[in-house]
């Protein structure tokens, strides 16, 4: 990824449990510069993994993707990561269960806030989900990189069975749904 930083540039902070998952759907999009798997939300500073992991600290897993805003748009991103993860259970997403497995979105601007409020009540009122999305929207809060053997974990794991029975399936949903904003380089 061009880690060279545009003024144009902008983030966006989702939480979407496991953080493993959510960067390697993120990663494969046009648009997006870097994905950094990290931790936020939560009560103490510089947390470490093991202490995440306890869902004592508050912290979500959770992604920070710097992105293009000319290839990708803000509700393109909103629309992948409500598609590719479960929105309608509370801290869980499958077998991961607690509170740093949450839903979350933490907006970085004003438009942003009102851009996944809107994308949430259309969720809603379309009915997308058989259940009400629990996705919480909360203003950004300081995000601490995870340990770098948490930073591209699926590229450089794919062969690991967590990899492939979570992850793969996020990844090919991606592929199916939305094939024309797939960076076909990586």
């Amino acid at each position: 990824m061009d880690k060279q930083v545009n003024m144009d540039w902008e983030t966006a902070i989702f939480a979407g449990g496991c953080f493993w998952c959510t960067e390697a759907v993120f990663q494969r999009l046009n648009g997006v510069m870097e994905v950094v798997s990290g931790y936020t939300g939560g009560t103490i500073k510089n947390p470490a993994y093991r202490e995440i992991c306890t869902g004592r600290t508050g912290h979500a897993e959770a992604i920070k993707i710097t992105f293009d805003p000319s290839k990708v748009s803000y509700v393109e991103l909103l629309e992948v990561f409500f598609a590719t993860h479960d929105p309608t259970t509370l801290n869980r997403q499958g077998n991961d269960v607690g509170t740093q497995y949450r839903s979350e979105v933490f907006y970085t601007n004003p438009a942003q806030k009102q851009q996944a409020e809107e994308f949430i009540a259309l969720l809603e009122k379309e009915q997308i989900f058989a259940s009400p999305v629990v996705t919480a929207i909360s203003e950004e809060k300081p995000f601490y990189n995870a340990e770098e053997e948490h930073q591209n974990y699926y590229n450089d794991h794919t062969q690991q069975p967590y990899c492939q029975v979570i992850i793969e399936p996020k990844i090919k949903k991606l592929n199916t749904y939305f094939s024309k904003k797939i960076n076909t380089i990586k």
